[in-house]
């Protein structure tokens, strides 16, 4: 499976913007997927999941600001990021989890994808 993340970019506080992740393979409905973030200097930490039947989980930093979503159709995860802050600033990558449960942890995943850069600014 290979992933491709895209839909990064510069916003100001308070903007909207929404990062894909497109799947190459035919398992995509299968997996579990999942959003991470590495901020500059900082490691690398769960924002959101969703597991293979449609089920979210969120880091509570982005609880209500974020929603995660899928098209199976599309092999496609969204991440939709509303009210953004300049703490959201990080590189985004998204991975998949052959087992479909969408777990908060890195080490479940299976396959990555390459990251995509948000900056929010002030």
């Amino acid at each position: 499976v290979q992933l491709q993340a895209s839909g990064g970019g510069l916003v100001q506080a308070g903007d909207s913007l929404r990062l894909s992740c497109a799947a190459s393979g035919r398992s995509f409905s299968r997996y579990g997927m999942g959003w991470f973030r590495q901020a500059p200097g900082k490691e690398r930490e769960f924002a959101a999941a969703i597991t293979n039947g449609g089920s979210t989980n969120y880091a509570d930093s982005v609880k209500g600001r974020f929603t995660i979503s899928r098209d199976n159709a599309q092999k496609t995860v969204y991440l939709q990021m509303n009210s953004l802050k300049p703490e959201d600033t990080a590189v985004y990558t998204c991975a998949a989890d052959r087992e479909g449960s969408g777990p908060r942890i890195m080490d479940w995943y299976d396959y990555w994808g390459q990251g995509t850069l948000v900056t929010v600014s002030s």
